[in-house]
């Protein structure tokens, strides 16, 4: 595959988190629409994925599409998976942690992935087969054997879904083992933290596909450890995601899966 894809999906992203950043400083004037408990929608999420769309697919019909906010459209080729917003409720409360997440698959494969956060101006990305890079520097994930020492990143469950129970059993399991878990609230720059070693670890139940393809391949080309719920699981099929750096998968599967 070209790498003139992963440069259109980086500069695609650089321009949506552009918009974003406009809109960063009128925020509390957006009208907000809510999706269901807990999940929001504004008029910057549109205008990124808006942006996104038309950078992407241009005047072609190469790849399909699906996108958080605008849906699907398919193509026997591939498609573009984007979320133009991921961590939108940390963006309408002014916490500085959400980016844009772009990913590309092709032929039933996630083939590149790009996760931009305007904020900070990094930008993750990896292109199947060709490692993964933080603006450009190659990344791998972290090198602590120690579990005591090691710190895991997930996502909290919220409003009215079905696992709010067993996420509180998961963490109950995994605290006596190690030096805490965050909630950051965007699980693309989770996933992306795990592949640059600021995190050792994430888990998170039921996410959507555009949340973690991008995260997927940058995890992967870095040299993470990925699995669902059991370790034939698909995530790209599941939603369910526990990754690490190879060294500490094992406990923290069992940890979480138990």
């Amino acid at each position: 595959m070209s790498s003139s894809y992963l440069n259109l999906a980086t500069e695609s992203a650089v321009a949506a988190g552009q918009i974003l950043l406009d809109f960063w400083s009128k925020r509390d004037s957006l009208d907000i629409s809510t999706k269901r408990p807990g999940d929001f929608v504004s008029k910057a999420d549109l205008s990124a994925e808006e942006s996104l769309k038309s950078n992407l697919l241009g005047s072609s019909n190469e790849f399909g599409w699906l996108g958080e906010e605008t849906g699907s459209e398919s193509n026997t080729r591939g498609r573009w998976i984007v979320d133009p917003l991921d961590g939108t409720t940390n963006f309408l409360k002014g916490i500085p942690h959400w980016a844009v997440s772009v990913a590309l698959e092709i032929e039933g494969t996630l083939s590149l992935g790009v996760i931009h956060n305007p904020i900070t101006g990094e930008t993750f990305s990896a292109e199947k087969g060709a490692g993964a890079s933080l603006n450009g520097i190659p990344i791998g994930p972290s090198a602590t054997s120690d579990f005591s020492t090691a710190l895991f990143g997930t996502g909290v469950p919220f409003g009215t879904m079905n696992h709010i129970n067993e996420h509180s059993q998961d963490i109950a399991r995994l605290m006596p083992h190690c030096a805490g878990v965050r909630r950051l609230g965007a699980a693309s720059l989770d996933m992306a933290y795990v592949a640059c070693g600021r995190l050792d670890g994430f888990w998170e139940r039921s996410l959507q596909l555009w949340d973690i393809a991008a995260g997927l391949v940058i995890l992967r080309e870095a040299g993470g450890k990925i699995s669902g719920w059991s370790q034939d699981e698909s995530s790209e099929s599941s939603g369910n995601v526990i990754c690490s750096s190879p060294q500490l998968f094992d406990k923290f599967f069992g940890l979480i899966t138990n």
